[in-house]
This record gives C-alpha cells, sequence and structure tokens, in this order.
C-alpha cells in the first residue's frame, strides 16, 4: 500500500485528504462547506446519497462535545469548583459553539476512521473512489 494506515492517522488528525495529504477537504474560505472532490488528487469526499459521511461525523461531534466539554462543567458544578449558574451557562453556550469548532476536525476524524478500516479503498491504494467511476469495491 502506497498510503499507509499510519499515514491515514496523521492525515485525518491534521485535516488533510486522507488519500493525498492535501490540506483540500474544506472549500476555501468556507468553514463549513466540504469539498466534494478532492481538488488534488480526486477522492469523493461528499458521497451523494450516503448519509453515513455525514451522520458518522454529526454522531462522533456529538459524542466529543458531550464527553469531552460538557463532562468536565458537570464535574467542576458538581464538585462546586464553579457555581450551578456558570456551569449553566457554559453548557449552554458550549453546547452550540464547541460543536461549531469542532465541525472541521469531526468530518475528518470520520473519514480517517473510515479509511483506516478500508485502506485499500483510497486510490492511491489501488481503489476505485473518483469521480465518474462507478464500480462498487
Amino acid at each position: 500500500m502506497k498510503v499507509t494506515r499510519l499515514q491515514i492517522v496523521a492525515r485525518g488528525l491534521s485535516n488533510r485528504c486522507p488519500n493525498c495529504g492535501g490540506r483540500t477537504l474544506f472549500k476555501a474560505g468556507r468553514f463549513f462547506e466540504v469539498n466534494k472532490v478532492c481538488p488534488a488528487c480526486g477522492l469523493k469526499i461528499e458521497r451523494e446519497g450516503d448519509e453515513g459521511f455525514f451522520l458518522g461525523s454529526m454522531s462522533l461531534n456529538f459524542g466529543v462535545t458531550l464527553v469531552c466539554y460538557l463532562t468536565p462543567v458537570l464535574l467542576l458544578a458538581y464538585d462546586k469548583v464553579i457555581g450551578v449558574t456558570t456551569a449553566e451557562v457554559l453548557a449552554g453556550v458550549g453546547c452550540l459553539g464547541f460543536p461549531a469548532l469542532f465541525y472541521r476536525s469531526s468530518r475528518s476524524w470520520w473519514l480517517m476512521n473510515y479509511y483506516i478500516f478500508f485502506p485499500r479503498q483510497l486510490p492511491a491504494n489501488g481503489g476505485v473512489a473518483r469521480l465518474g467511476e462507478d464500480r462498487n469495491i
């Protein structure tokens, strides 16, 4: 394989294309808009009719928000390190702000998780994932 699992993880954690490593997952100047196809290598990032890539990243975003943001706020309030009102405000603001800030990473991490298990589907590894090619793998 040309692209190893370790490279896929490194590219996923740095919000890069899992196939070529380019910073091409998102449209330039647009925070929430994902490219349908990687402009550098042709990897299909957005798949028409495949809800799994969006729902998977949304679930990942929800889980990370719950575990990494809301649980610490809850524990700080429970231990009386912060007041209940402060915890409520932090939780309310964080429930909207943290997922928005984590959006790009959650989309990239979901792609990373997919290609860790199916690295042979990357075009660089001989898979067919280019626009216009309809072979099922």
